[in-house]
């Protein structure tokens, strides 16, 4: 799946906006830089952290505490 689908999938998934995922997608990806294990079946040394936490996100595996949902206009 192509990044731009991916991180389409995370926003709704997520119920965030943009900037409210790029911060939720930094955390993820700073914890499993620190030793987290990933919730998917894939090796931190065959894909970027960043990508394996916005996949994460967009499968719904990771709960985002702290922001308000999106309202929609």
């Amino acid at each position: 799946m192509r990044i731009e689908e991916l991180t389409a999938k995370a926003l709704d998934t997520a119920n965030l906006d943009r900037y409210q995922l790029a911060i939720a997608v930094a955390k993820r990806s700073n914890e499993l830089q620190n030793g987290a294990s990933s919730k998917l079946n894939i090796d931190l040394k065959t894909i970027k952290p960043a990508d394996l936490a916005l996949m994460e996100i967009a499968e719904g595996l990771v709960v985002i505490k702290g922001f308000e949902p999106k309202e929609n206009s």
